[in-house]
């Protein structure tokens, strides 16, 4: 494999990783403050479907991520209520929210569009289009570094290198601020965050709909950047490799980040089976190469890469003591 090569898969992996970097740290913030977010799949599809049709509809892809944003919010908010509010399963709970945005997304986008359950193709400012970073061009006869900078680290949309502020942020949110402080505290300890005169609802009502708006961006960054409009499914288990690469992760903002790369690596490989076939020197079948990431999925979840303990207070209601 020559460089040349090398590249153009680092910069697959990027575009690739991006949706699972948003959210993977959704599901961090979340299951941080002891609420587990199995529904991570059905808010990433809700708020592309929403994406793709306001940004058809006006033309603006920023419309676009701001309805998918909203969208998002929407099942966020009803898997707070039902989780924090009423006290209710919250795993039950991310499931129902799965197999209802997986049947609402097609009905509107056929009732809408009449197209199999898509929306028509997004063009021009519609869509999130590629931005060339300062110096390419003076940069791009040094040998390594030049290719490097032209073809991985730019030519990418606004939303990608949002994905790598939004890891950044919340390391420094959740372990240099007291709101970070307390938001693990409380997925550690609610009674204690209690006793000392927080919220725990109005943490965790926090991290939910954080985790909504970081869902709406991962959606509407499929709808309107990586593709050209929404398509029935097209997240395809993202959500939950997501929350896989969170447990391989173990539940911190920087190893979330190069989990998702690794996923997003592996993706990017099912695109290219000629560079498999080229190391292993062995024909490999397209559907084993697509399989790859869910099997690293499976594997994670099975615990073969360490003991991964997550918040204690994770998945349990909390009731005040009186």
């Amino acid at each position: 494999m020559d460089y040349a090569t090398l590249l153009q898969l680092l910069d697959s992996t990027l575009r690739l990783g991006t949706p699972l970097i948003f959210a993977c740290i959704a599901g961090l913030y979340s299951e941080r403050s002891g609420i587990f977010d199995i529904g991570l799949e059905g808010k990433m599809l809700v708020a592309a479907m929403c994406s793709g049709t306001f940004a058809f509809y006006s033309g603006s892809a920023w419309i676009g991520l701001m309805a998918g944003i909203a969208g998002s919010l929407v099942f966020a908010l009803i898997h707070g209520v039902t989780s924090i509010t009423f006290r209710g399963n919250q795993l039950i709970s991310g499931v129902a929210l799965n197999f209802v945005a997986s049947g609402i997304t097609v009905l509107t986008a056929q009732s809408l569009f009449g197209q199999g359950g898509r929306t028509p193709p997004l063009t021009g400012a519609a869509r999130f289009n590629e931005i060339t970073l300062p110096f390419v061009e003076a940069l791009r006869p040094v040998p390594v570094i030049g290719p490097l900078y032209a073809e991985v680290i730019s030519g990418h949309s606004i939303l990608v290198y949002a994905a790598f502020a939004v890891v950044a942020l919340t390391w420094w949110v959740l372990f240099r601020t007291r709101y970070g402080l307390r938001l693990r505290a409380v997925g550690e300890n609610p009674a204690a965050v209690d006793t000392a005169g927080v919220s725990v609802k109005g943490l965790r009502f926090s991290a939910v709909l954080i985790t909504g708006v970081l869902c709406g961006f991962a959606g509407a960054y499929m709808a309107t950047a990586l593709q050209a409009g929404f398509g029935k499914e097209m997240t395809a288990g993202r959500g939950y490799i997501a929350l896989a690469a969170l447990i391989f992760a173990k539940w911190r903002p920087w190893p979330a980040l190069w989990a998702c790369l690794l996923f997003g690596f592996f993706q990017a490989l099912a695109l290219r089976p000629d560079i498999v076939e080229a190391v292993v020197r062995v024909k490999v079948p397209v559907p084993a190469l697509d399989a790859l990431p869910y099997i690293l999925t499976v594997l994670v979840l099975a615990g073969f890469v360490g003991k991964a303990i997550p918040p204690r207070a994770g998945g349990e209601p909390y009731v005040k003591e009186r």
